[in-house]
């Protein structure tokens, strides 16, 4: 599981609405920190979500792919096209741009941004590439990539 939860980690790191971290319970320096947080078993995976402090347990696959769905559907917070109150300026201006665009220039930049993805970049740019194709599914919804 851990080369799946060090990818996620990853695929993450330059989130600003996700982070992913984790604590080796078997150290003497993280006892107290798992004993508060009732960790018993290895390895033991616990959510946050708005301010929670005690954390849900997190019972889904160990899989890269299953992890992945589960932070994309319940956790990471994302811009609404729809309704950008939530969206950066930068998002906001983005969405506004590819609206004005015809549907075919809209999917050529979705398949040119989604070939990117595992390019090295530095954290930010990971991040803005994240979030423009976010915008252009949401706008593209039936787009085959």
């Amino acid at each position: 599981m851990k080369p799946a939860w060090d990818q996620l980690g990853d695929e993450y790191a330059a989130s600003s609405s996700v982070v992913i971290g984790d604590v080796d319970c078997t150290a003497p320096s993280a006892e107290s920190l798992c004993q508060d947080f009732q960790v018993q078993g290895y390895p033991t995976i616990k959510y946050f979500v708005d301010g929670d402090e005690k954390g849900q347990d997190y019972n889904g696959g160990r899989d890269f792919d299953s992890m992945k769905k589960f932070v994309v559907d319940k956790l990471e917070v994302k811009c609404d096209v729809e309704n950008p109150a939530e969206c950066t300026d930068k998002e906001k201006a983005y969405i506004e741009k590819m609206k004005n665009k015809p549907s075919e220039e809209r999917v050529k930049q979705l398949k040119r941004l989604d070939g990117m993805k595992g390019n090295a970049m530095k954290a930010e740019l990971k991040t803005w590439l994240s979030q423009r194709l976010h915008i252009l599914r949401s706008l593209e919804p039936h787009a085959e990539l």
